[in-house]
This record gives C-alpha cells, structure tokens and sequence, in this order.
C-alpha cells in the first residue's frame, strides 16, 4: 500500500510540478505527517527531491528527472480501455489520434494486461447520447476545442430561443462539456462566465488574440454549480398529484427524475393505495403534457386550473373517440397533396 503511495506522489510531482504537503495530502487523502515520512523515504532512496519553505514554498523534482515507473495495475489498465470514448474524440478532430495512442498503449502492456485489455474492449461499448434524439452536428467543435485548448478568443453567432434569436459574441472559451451526448461550452463574455451549446453556434471565427483564465477558475465545480441553478430556475411550481400502484412504476420511465424523487421522497398512500404527492414543475403546459401521457394512471388534484386543463383535454379525447368507427370512415378522404 505505502510503496503505490509513494509512486504516486512522485507522478504528481513529475506531472504538477510544485506542491505543498498539505496539497499531496488531499490528493492522496493521508496526513501531512505521512507525507513528511514519504518525502525522507524518497529522498533516502535516491530520488532528487528537494522542499521550499514559506508562502511559496513546496516540493519538487530536481529539474529534468523523470521516472518512468508507471506500472499500471490490471484495473487501472482495464479502466483506462473502457474510458477511451471514440465518438466524442471523433467529434473533437482527435478519433486518429485516440486510435494512435490506444495502439501505443496496448503494444506497451505486458500479456496479461494486454489480454485483459482486449477483453474490455469486446464486452464493453460505452454510449454517450440519451434515446430517442438523433445525434446532433457539431461542425464548429474542433475550433472550438482549439480555442479552449489555445487559449483564444472567438466572435461566434449563436442561435437562441428568445428574440433577438440570433446574437452575435466575444467569447473567451475556458472549457468543454459532454452532457448527455451534447457539447457545452462555458466561456467568458462581458466578464461573466456562461454556458452555450456548441450545436448551436452558427459561425465562429477566432480572433488574433489570447486571453488569460478566470483566476481559481475550475470547471467541474462551475458545472455543477451550473446545473443546480438550471435546475432551480426549471421547477417554477409545484401540483399535487395522486398515482396508482402502476402509476408509480411507469413514472420512472416517463416522468423527470425531479418528479420521481419528490414522489420517493415525500409521497404517502391513501386509502385507496394511490399515492399523493407534491411535485415540482416547469410549467402547466409541460405538466399537462407530462401527465397525461400516464393516462388513468394518475389524477392531478391541485393546482385547479391545471386539474381543469387535463379534465378539458380528457373530455376533448372522449368525444373524438366517441364517435362512431362508420362516421369517421364516411368521411371523404383527404386531399391527395400530389394532386
């Protein structure tokens, strides 16, 4: 056990470059104290290392050493082969050079873990994108990336919901997401830090001028943070709701995870073996459209105009089906379009 964490402390410092006890720490979740003891342990055994003190201070390799004990274990191997996603690295611009690297590694394992390898790859295909959407075209991704990647700014148009629909942007791209099978890209303009869709960028052009990141700036904490207000600001209401035991299960399939978790978390049965739960949502006519397609399989109490709403549908549905089957094929036939 401790001769992995003293291999790992040396690879973050030959890939990070300086860092303080308490950062090695955190990154191996040991004390300070144990990294003390693993730095002498190194330092005994030949390794050119050598600590600062101070504000600035830390650790660090003496420079240009390298090691190249990187032994990977069988599941870190394994792993590393199940994580290699080729479609977005198509998307990217980098399927070759994934192609490449993957060959390389493969050629660089002993047997064993080269089989093991192998095995992943045959059993295991990793599919990103959701059902029922065809994948969407991301022409302007490989700039994109570039720019993130370079550090440079980019005048994009980009198409939107709201009027005017389509705007034109300075960006200063800090980093790209995969959410869903649907790239992101969260970029400085007009000094804030905001979300667009690639997909939806309709031109791009980069700009003959670099920019410096947001200071502290992390991108998976911006994400997340980003995704708990999308979520707050999605869920404007709340209807109460009653679903039959059948009700209950199809919802998993059917309703948002917002919906099936608050009918978890704070529904209760009646007398009937329904259960009656408030539940968040978007809008009344996103509601609507969501509930009903459990049919009889749910009843929606409050709000009243909500309720009114689905009983106004419901009586629409009954009267078009009402009719007899002789009616509807009486009918004269529809135009022929060609005609």
């Amino acid at each position: 056990m401790r001769a992995s964490r003293l291999l790992s402390l040396l690879l973050l410092l030959q890939t990070r470059g300086r860092m303080t006890a308490r950062q090695l720490a955190d990154e191996l979740e040991v004390s300070v104290r144990t990294i003390y003891r693993d730095v002498e342990a190194l330092s005994a055994a030949g390794v050119p290392l050598y600590g600062d003190a101070g504000h600035a201070g830390g650790y660090q390799l003496l420079g240009g050493y390298r090691t190249r004990l990187t032994g990977l274990t069988a599941a870190e191997a394994e792993t590393l082969f199940l994580s290699g996603l080729p479609g977005p690295a198509a998307e990217l611009g980098l399927g070759s050079v994934l192609a490449a690297a993957t060959l390389k590694l493969r050629a660089a394992l002993p047997a064993s873990l080269r089989e093991n390898a192998d095995r992943i790859s045959e059993r295991f295909y990793l599919d990103a994108p959701g059902w029922y959407r065809r994948p969407e075209e991301v022409p302007l991704l490989p700039l994109v990336a570039s720019a993130v990647w370079d550090r440079q700014v980019i005048d994009v148009t980009y198409s939107r919901w709201k009027e005017p629909t389509e705007v034109t942007r300075r960006l200063e791209p800090h980093g790209l997401v995969l959410k869903a099978g649907t790239w992101y890209v969260v970029a400085r303009c007009d000094a804030a830090m905001r979300t667009y869709r690639v997909d939806q960028i309709i031109a791009a052009t980069l700009c003959d001028a670099g920019f410096t990141a947001e200071p502290g700036f992390d991108l998976e904490a911006y994400w997340h943070s980003y995704l708990a207000e999308f979520h707050r600001q999605l869920y404007t209401g709340h209807a109460v709701i009653r679903l039959s035991p059948g009700g209950v299960q199809r919802m998993r399939l059917i309703l948002s995870a917002a919906v099936t978790e608050a009918v978890a978390a704070d529904g209760r049965a009646d007398p009937d073996g329904w259960v009656v739960a408030r539940v968040p949502i978007e809008s009344a006519g996103q509601a609507l459209a969501d509930f009903l397609r459990l049919g009889a399989d749910v009843e929606i109490v409050e709000p009243a105009d909500l309720r009114e709403q689905a009983a106004r549908t419901a009586r629409a549905v009954t009267a078009l089906y009402a009719r007899s089957r002789t009616a509807v094929l009486a009918e004269p036939p529809l135009a022929d379009p060609q005609a």
